[in-house]
């Protein structure tokens, strides 16, 4: 286990991808193009694909179309990247479905925040260790929410098969605190609010970040992860600043625009993925569009001249 997890937290300290999940017109899932869209991150080399992450909208997939993306995924990165198995809802479904990702040969298991509203903190934190006390792979715990304590995170931190956190928090005062508090645990702390927060992470003592913006630049997503290795943050801002507004239309609508901006800017690219289900945003509204469209003609002019 210690090689698998030494390969795990290698991947964590690069960009943690989360790809979209396409659909047919008749809704279902189009495998021919996730299986394109995989062979392409790899190609790219991502260093890890969390398939059926929120990106992929893993909410409201079921639970045999989350099946679907984890063996397309496995199948199509080829060993190319490392795949990262997103689990979650109940224990009992995120341990089924982490015993089908692990037995069709994912690297690692990525537990999704548990989103029960009457959810106490220290027993979310319990969710996640007992998964990675089920789990034979390496467990990445996706921590949405800034309620658990310093005491919590240790836990996390200390457990001997949790890879990393995946802290998605803007609290960085926290961060830095349980940071400080786990130099003695190996565990990857990994900026789990994309790009454009990874500067911050990174002074604070993270390492690597998660994106939606490598499904549509994946070069650009590399540039800024090279500069932040390097210590370069000036770089880094300045490769940032040309995709905020790519960020900034992700959070509208209480974050329900997230995989909308994506999936479009992807079908302006010339791939059509199709629509967002419910309850996402279905699609952008002509004036949404019409910025992105400009943040997405300006990034591949850029890329382009380069």
């Amino acid at each position: 286990m210690s090689d698998k997890l030494e390969a795990v937290r290698t991947a964590l300290k690069g960009i943690s991808g989360v790809p979209v999940t396409p659909y047919q017109k008749d809704g279902s899932i189009d495998v021919e193009k996730l299986g394109q869209l995989i062979r392409r991150l790899a190609a790219a080399k991502v260093h890890n694909l969390m398939a059926a992450g929120n990106t992929g909208e893993f909410f409201t997939l079921t639970m045999d179309e989350v099946r679907l993306v984890h063996d397309t995924t496995i199948e199509a990165a080829a060993g190319k990247a490392l795949v990262s198995a997103a689990v979650g809802r109940s224990l009992t479904e995120a341990k089924a479905l982490a015993k089908d990702a692990i037995a069709s040969g994912a690297d690692a298991i990525m537990g999704h925040h548990p989103m029960d509203p009457f959810a106490g903190p220290s027993y979310q934190a319990g969710y996640f260790l007992d998964l990675a006390d089920f789990s034979t792979v390496p467990v990445i715990a996706y921590v949405r929410s800034d309620g658990f304590s310093v005491a919590d995170f240790r836990r996390l931190a200390l457990h001997p098969n949790i890879a990393g956190i995946k802290f998605a928090s803007p609290n960085l005062m926290l961060l830095s605190e349980v940071i400080r508090s786990t130099y003695d645990a190996p565990a990857i702390w990994v900026c789990g609010l994309a790009e454009g927060w990874a500067p911050a992470f990174y002074a604070m003592g993270a390492r690597g970040f998660t994106s939606g913006l490598v499904n549509v630049f994946p070069e650009r997503s590399h540039a800024i992860h090279q500069a932040l290795e390097t210590g370069d943050y000036a770089a880094a801002r300045g490769l940032i600043d040309a995709i905020a507004g790519f960020e900034a239309l992700r959070t509208k609508y209480n974050n329900g625009a997230n995989v909308t901006v994506v999936k479009e800017a992807l079908g302006m690219l010339g791939t059509d993925v199709g629509p967002v289900r419910l309850p996402g945003v279905v699609a952008l509204n002509e004036d949404e569009r019409r910025i992105l469209r400009g943040i997405v003609d300006h990034v591949k002019a850029e890329a382009l001249a380069a």
